[in-house]
Parts: structure tokens; sequence; C-alpha cells
């Protein structure tokens, strides 16, 4: 299986810059599935149906959320009724949507996608470990799923790189998310699972995290600002990874970063 996988989407320049990117990416890396991490795609904060809609029409092939899941109301109902949204698995599961989704491909395989948020430096959750642990007792990449794909969207790299060397082996890739800022780590690891600590964003870089830096600068001089977090303006840049597995074990042949500039 070929897998394109896009960091988190950061307001207009993001949504649009992937939207560009879809078919220069489906002529270079001919992925079976493309997966959008879409925590900021709503002026920065969550996501909307219609932005969701927007993205599948373009061609990506399911998305993930993150700690911004619940910032804006209308996606509630929206996370009960699309198959092609999960948000972190790791939160109470009487909340509505699912933290895993198997998505069925063009090609007759079937990708389980997962997202879990991390602990450190976040909001209080249950355990990410233990909540994977769980799932896939009922899962075996290469068995009776074709390939298993985590967004691990956390704030500490130490986090995400203990989560996936105990995961090692047992999915197919683990991909972070949520600080906005592509690692240089792209590995396969010992056992088999492709790994990246963050894939990046999908916005305009000439900011803090896809905002417009005044209001960081002023919080981060005075710890004081009157005013909001506001998404740059201008272009956006798309960054993420390419996954390969192998169809008979479901492990990673090779990863790669991705970066698309318009």
């Amino acid at each position: 299986m070929r897998i394109v996988y896009l960091g988190d989407v950061v307001a207009r320049p993001g949504r649009e810059a992937v939207v560009n990117a879809v078919r220069p990416l489906k002529e270079k890396y001919a992925f079976d599935a493309l997966i959008v991490n879409v925590d900021n795609a709503a002026h920065g904060f969550g996501c909307t149906p219609k932005i969701c809609n927007t993205l599948f029409q373009a061609g990506v092939t399911a998305v993930v959320t993150g700690d911004h899941v619940w910032n804006q109301k209308e996606i509630l109902p929206f996370l009960d009724d699309c198959k092609r949204i999960v948000r972190p698995l790791n939160y109470p599961q009487t909340l509505p949507g699912a933290g895993a989704r198997e998505i069925p491909l063009d090609n007759g395989q079937k990708l389980l996608l997962v997202e879990v948020v991390g602990r450190v430096f976040m909001e209080a959750v249950d355990c990410p470990l233990q909540a994977l642990d769980k799932l896939l007792e009922n899962y075996r990449p290469g068995k009776n799923i074709s390939a298993v794909l985590v967004d691990i969207h956390a704030e500490a790299t130490a986090e995400k790189q203990a989560f996936a060397h105990y995961f090692d082996g047992r999915v197919s890739a683990i991909i972070g998310s949520h600080t906005h800022v592509p690692t240089n780590d792209a590995v396969v690891l010992p056992k088999g699972t492709a790994y990246q600590t963050d894939a990046g964003m999908c916005g305009n870089y000439d900011g803090v995290i896809g905002f417009d830096p005044q209001t960081p600068i002023e919080r981060l001089k005075d710890k004081f600002s009157q005013g909001r977090l506001e998404p740059c303006s201008g272009k956006g840049t798309v960054c993420g990874v390419f996954i390969e597995t192998d169809n008979a074990t479901g492990l990673a042949l090779r990863i790669e970063p991705v970066k698309f500039i318009q």
C-alpha cells in the first residue's frame, strides 16, 4: 500500500495548498490513500463538515483531527455520520465519533486509521498506549487488515518516540502531528513500523506555526496579549510523509518526507 499523510492543515492557506497538491502528489507517489490532519483547518481551530467535504471532493481519502476536534460545534454530528473522519481514540468512548475506522480503498484493500492524543504538556486524557493496545487485540497488519496508520497528536517528542517503539512491528506507521514543525527523523524502526516525530503542517510558514507572529510575540515578551491568534495569509506549503507498506506483512518498506510548495 502507498500512503501519503499530510500534517495539520492551518486555515485557508493550508486548505488551498492541500487541494492544489492532490494531483501533483498523486502523479508523484501514485498513492492508494491520502490522509490529512484537519485539526486547525477552520481558521486555525478545529474543522467543519464543509471543509471536510471540500477535501474529500478534491481527492483526500480520509481525515484525522486532534485536541481541537470539539472547537467547531457543527462537526459533532458529522463525527458520527461520516465514516472518513477519526477523532482521538483515548477520549471517552461516549463522545461523538470514533477513534479508529476501517477505510476501504479503491484497490480493494482496507486501511485502519487511528488517532491518539498525547498526555505530556496536554490536557488529561486516557493512556494512549492502553487505548491502542486494546484496539490492536482485534487487528493484525497483513492478516485481517491491509495496513494500520496511527496519528499521534502530541506535544513532547520523547513521548512520541516511546509510543512508536512500544508499538514497533504491530502497526504499519506511526506519524506525529500537533507541533506544526516537520522533524528530520523519518525512519523504518527495527521491527518494521514507519515513524516520523512530526509531519509538520500544511499552511503558511512565514509566521508562528501558521499564525501571524504578533500575538505570539506579545505573549512571549510580555506574558500578556489582548489579541487572539490569527492565521497567516498568503500561500501555504504542504508537508507530510510518504509510506509504502508490504502487502504480505502490512509493515513498512520505506518512508520519506513530503514537501510541496505552490
